[in-house]
């Protein structure tokens, strides 16, 4: 683990510090993304009903993760503004509170999920052929939801300190040992010829289950791992066992204050982006797996507005913690202006490679030409989808979460579903036109997140945040 950067010090400029926090992020994103494309490969060249079935259940996968996510919020932007103020003791304290919702909250969901698993595929409509696996992928998945709430809370809270380097090994590393094992566990016996010599390869030829069993394994190590860096000494809030973890109410009154509206506002969305799944799936397995594999090429876009966004929490946090406004206002106005920069030139990419992306997952040549259409749609919104990601991280790190969840739930319910239902429903667009709705949703978010960012009724301190949270 690398020493976590000192983001107040004026030793450095403002350009140097962002870039430090974020591009370890963004190289993170793009091995993940390449490993995950590898991975979307190994299930698609099973067929197009290993795709769906893994597709049918990836909506309700990333509902617990927004679950998570809010917790691991609600835990790293307190640490970043206990670190602004130089109170490392207060930051410990509430790195000890995190250990215990790990454990809470992963067996928590595990439970939850393993009981509405068998259910779950036939409630989102899903083709019979493909249930029995669906059921399986997600029953094994949610077997480490104690090692993805590991994941989520440690890296977020590793960022806040300034230390994006450690997450980047760990992530990274999880996903190279999930590829290698989908490798092993989905596919049958077979020979491979590498140079001209022929090698038998053992498999165990599991698939769907395969790759579930192997995701499940690769996110239990880096649990694990980032965990374990908790309570190393190069780490700037490092605790030990030792230490006091009895329940504190004041640590736990503030996550659930930041936290909530973050895991309302993920709830929110996945929950949309459930019932979405399901109106797609009414179009057949084929335009299921192209929104699978749309969404897949799609990530691609991804790296910079996780990057820009993870550094833009971290520098607001602490510049508010340190009582620094307009530091807070300065990182955050460069942090947006990049990530615009980046995401509009991707989206052109994305834009007329879309179609040659999904290509590289499946060889169905109705898949590629149903997901290429769709993709043309959402490239053209990538430049308000970076308003929207960017400032979303420099709000969570002023601690005005409720915003976002605000924000979520209209452009989720008032824009995306509505449009996507009247498309889908009543003309001939299909997956086009459940993008189109996606692609609205994402421009108002935009633009509602740029007019609320111009004003500084944002930039509060943290204690005067929390007097007004408490008012509220």
């Amino acid at each position: 683990m690398r020493r976590q950067i000192d983001v107040l010090s004026d030793e450095h400029s403002s350009f140097r510090i962002i870039w430090s926090l974020a591009w370890p992020i963004m190289l993170e994103q793009v091995l993940i993304m390449l490993v995950q494309y590898v991975d979307t490969a190994m299930v698609g060249a099973i067929g197009p009903d290993a795709t769906a079935a893994v597709a049918l259940t990836s909506s309700t996968n990333w509902l617990m993760n927004g679950i998570l996510a809010g917790v691991a919020i609600g835990f790293g932007v307190p640490v970043g503004n206990y670190i602004g103020a130089n109170k490392i003791d207060r930051a410990r304290a509430v790195v000890r509170q995190s250990v215990l919702a790990i454990a809470l909250f992963g067996l928590a969901l595990t439970a939850i999920m393993l009981c509405i698993a068998p259910y779950l595929p036939h409630w989102l409509g899903g083709e019979e052929s493909i249930c029995a696996d669906a059921t399986r992928y997600i029953s094994i998945v949610s077997l480490a939801y104690i090692a993805t709430a590991s994941v989520q809370i440690c890296s977020n809270i590793l960022r806040c300190t300034g230390d994006t380097a450690t997450p980047l090994i760990f992530n990274v590393s999880t996903n190279v040992i999930n590829m290698v094992l989908n490798f092993l566990l989905i596919y049958e016996p077979r020979e491979i010829t590498i140079f001209g010599s022929s090698f038998r390869i053992w498999g165990a030829g599991l698939g769907v289950s395969g790759a579930a069993i192997a995701t499940a394994a690769a996110t239990f190590f880096s649990g694990f791992m980032l965990l374990r860096a908790m309570f190393l000494d190069k780490f700037r809030c490092s605790i030990s066992l030792k230490q006091d973890y009895r329940f504190d109410k004041a640590i736990w009154a503030d996550m659930v204050k930041v936290g909530s509206p973050v895991t309302f506002e993920r709830v929110c969305i996945s929950a949309g982006q459930i019932l979405m799944t399901a109106m797609v799936t009414s179009l057949g397995t084929a335009s299921l797996a192209a929104h699978s594999l749309g969404i897949t090429a799609e990530s691609i876009t991804y790296m910079p507005a996780f990057g820009f966004s993870a550094a833009a929490t971290t520098l607001v946090a602490q510049s508010l913690g340190a009582g620094r406004k307009d530091k807070a206002k300065s990182f955050s106005t460069i942090c947006v202006t990049g990530c615009v920069i980046m995401m509009s030139c991707l989206g052109v990419v994305l834009y007329f490679g879309g179609g040659a992306i999904i290509s590289l997952f499946t060889p169905s040549e109705e898949v590629v030409e149903i997901g290429a259409a769709a993709l043309k749609v959402e490239a053209l919104a990538q430049p308000f989808f970076a308003l929207a990601n960017c400032i979303s991280g420099a709000f969570r790190g002023a601690r005005k979460t409720k915003w976002l969840f605000m924000f979520g739930l209209a452009g989720m319910w008032a824009v995306r579903l509505p449009i996507c239902f009247v498309l889908t429903k009543y003309t001939t667009l299909g997956l086009t036109g459940a993008w189109i709705g996606m692609a609205a949703d994402l421009t108002v978010r935009g633009l509602v997140s740029l007019v609320m960012y111009r004003g500084d009724k944002w930039l509060q301190l943290p204690e005067a945040a929390k007097a007004e949270e408490a008012a509220e």
